[in-house]
Order: C-alpha cells, then sequence, then structure tokens
C-alpha cells in the first residue's frame, strides 16, 4: 500500500471509529466530537422589537438608511412621510412630508456638518436639507427634466462628499456616469458611459468618498466596485465579490458593501425589466479594507415575497454599521428596516 493510501485508510478508519462505524445521517450533531464548539467569527441577530413604529406612519420601499451624530436612524422611504427618523432605541422622533407625487426615494447621505441629502430617481434631483426642519437648503439638477449635462440628471442614485467639500453624484439608472460639483453646487467634471471596460458603468448604483481623496463606486451589473481618484482616473477595480448595491464608508476608512453574491442574468416575469441580482439569490454583507481585501463577510436568509419574517431580507438596499458593530438594514421589497445585534465568540454553540 502507498504511504497516501495508508494515510488515508487511518483517517477512514479514526473517522469510523469516532462515529461507532456508521455515519449518521443527516446531522452535524456529535456529543463526542474532539473539536471545541465554538463560534469564532462574528454574527448577527435581529432584534424584533426594533423599532417601535407609531400608528399610521407606513412604510414603502425603503432605499436610503444612513446615521447622523447622535447615531439616530434617518430612513428614506417611499411613502409619506418620505423620511422618517429613529433614536437607537427604536423611538419614532420625526418625519418629513413627501416633497410631491413624483418623488421615488433613493439615496440619503448626512455630510460632515450634519446636512441632509436625498437623492430622488422620480425627480431627477439630489438636494441637500437642513437636518432640523427639512428645509431645502440647494438643489442640484432640473426637478421633472432628466438629461446628461451640467443642470440634469436622469435618475440619479447617490451622492458622496470629498473632504474639500465637492460633491459627487452617482447618476445613475439613466445615465452612466460620475459627476462632480464644487460646494456650491457648480458643474466641475464627468466621467464614465455605459459599458463594462474599466472606467465605464452599468447602473452606478452608490458612491463614497474617503478622507484620502478615494472615490469607491458600486458598479451594480457590472458585478464590482471601481475606485478612482477625486479627478476621475481609475485607480483599481474590485470584480468577482458581489453584485453591490449600495456602499457605506466607516470612520476608519473600510467600505461596507451590500448586495448578493455573483450572479448571472436571468428572466423572472414578475420583474421583466429588473437590473442583474433582481432577484437576488442571497443576501450578503461584505466589510472591505481600502486596499480591496475582504475583512468580513456574513450573509443573511433570503425571503420569499409576502413571507419576510424576523431576520430575514428582501432585496437588501442598505447596510449601515453603528459604532458598536451593530447593522441597520432596509429592504426594497420587504419594505422594511431592522437591526441586527453583533455578537461575537467564542460562544459555545447551543
Amino acid at each position: 500500500m502507498k504511504p497516501s493510501r495508508r494515510l488515508e485508510s487511518c483517517a477512514l478508519g479514526a473517522i469510523l471509529a469516532g462515529l461507532g462505524a456508521v455515519a449518521p445521517a443527516q446531522t452535524n450533531t456529535y456529543p463526542d466530537s474532539p473539536y471545541p464548539r465554538v463560534n469564532p467569527a462574528a454574527w448577527y441577530e435581529v432584534d424584533p422589537a426594533w423599532p417601535q413604529r407609531p400608528p399610521g406612519i407606513g412604510w414603502g420601499g425603503i432605499s436610503g438608511l444612513a446615521l447622523d451624530a447622535q447615531e439616530n436612524v434617518w430612513i428614506y422611504t417611499r411613502t409619506n412621510p418620505i423620511v422618517q427618523v429613529y433614536a437607537a432605541d427604536g423611538r419614532y422622533l420625526k418625519g418629513w412630508p413627501s416633497p410631491g407625487t413624483n418623488a421615488v426615494a433613493h439615496g440619503l447621505r448626512i455630510d460632515r456638518d450634519g446636512h441632509v441629502w436625498l437623492v430622488d430617481v422620480g425627480r431627477h434631483t439630489v438636494t441637500k436639507h437642513a437636518a432640523d426642519t427639512g428645509r431645502v437648503l440647494l438643489t442640484i439638477g432640473t426637478e421633472g427634466e432628466p438629461g446628461c449635462d451640467a443642470t440634469h440628471f436622469f435618475k440619479p442614485t447617490d451622492v458622496a462628499f470629498a473632504v474639500n467639500g465637492d460633491l459627487y453624484v452617482s447618476d445613475g439608472y439613466g445615465n452612466a456616469r460620475v459627476a462632480q460639483f464644487g460646494k456650491d453646487g457648480t458643474f466641475i467634471r464627468e466621467w464614465g458611459g455605459l459599458g463594462g471596460k474599466p472606467g465605464q458603468f452599468s447602473i452606478p448604483h452608490s458612491i463614497v468618498c474617503d478622507a484620502r481623496g478615494r472615490l469607491y463606486v458600486a458598479d451594480r451589473n457590472n458585478g464590482r466596485i471601481q475606485v478612482f481618484d477625486t479627478r476621475g482616473r481609475l485607480l483599481e477595480v474590485w470584480a468577482d465579490v458581489m453584485v453591490p448595491w449600495t456602499l457605506w464608508l466607516s470612520p476608519d476608512g473600510d467600505v461596507w458593501a451590500c448586495g448578493s453574491s455573483p450572479m448571472t442574468w436571468g428572466f423572472d416575469p414578475k420583474y421583466p425589466t429588473a437590473p442583474l441580482g433582481c432577484p437576488p439569490k442571497d443576501q450578503m454583507v461584505v466589510r472591505f479594507d481600502s486596499s480591496g481585501r475582504v475583512r468580513q463577510l456574513w450573509t443573511f436568509p433570503k425571503a420569499a415575497d409576502g413571507e419576510e419574517a424576523p431576520g430575514t431580507l428582501n432585496w437588501l438596499h442598505n447596510a449601515v454599521p453603528d459604532s458598536k458593530g451593530n447593522l441597520y438594514c432596509s429592504d426594497i421589497i420587504g419594505c422594511r428596516v431592522q437591526k441586527f445585534l453583533r455578537k461575537t465568540g467564542p460562544a459555545a454553540a447551543p
């Protein structure tokens, strides 16, 4: 007998001896296993009591989600009130009414000065608001007029902020570009174009900018994250990891992305014009460091339409961590936000 065969035989004999010579079917419960039953990776458990949404406050598809400096949870939803704010303990704090019948919520961001920015794919605008009253302080784009120039968007998706105050808009569903503006809304430049080559986009769906001036763009249909400098020069492409929907930048510079694992194009009669990954086959959150290395990955059960339960997700659109590592996740089809509590091991498995 060759040494490799002898080793295989010994290993098999040891396994069979430990299992009483008969492997139990469809079980991973081995009471006499020599392996320590610990959970070495962080995991998440849903808080089913969060939030305490008052009667009469509805939720539509929730596409925008952000935390302010007090870690209040701001959501942007496709109903009225269109903006809703909840405390970290789940209390409802306030809401803003919808600006009109053509409004379609998409991206919500809070800048370094605490202003709230709303990206509206129905009105083709990006608006800056006072956080206390909701008063509009600046509008970029021409309301109700789609286009692709210095004063028009076509279904924009997200906005990011550079350290110097410049704004970057992923524009988005109708166009395939990133547009740069000064802090006063003055157009500076654009780049991109529809396609799959490096530097091109197919639904630039989300954008964030770190303190070093690196712009991360979720290039959704192309299943990749593209990294640019502040003048639009392509630096890196992170591909073959996921179909990224929305990005979030943590204070330490890590890039959080939510979406699904890589998928091929298909057809679902319920969603005949949907982009890649709709409906998604799974739901996942990935934490990258600034070099593109995956540092953490967690998947959540995918719910069927109309069968959502606590802890499942259905078209995950946002995943935002708080300072304790808990995750707030919002659904488009599931029409809800859930809070997932971060747990860490080693902890004995039940």
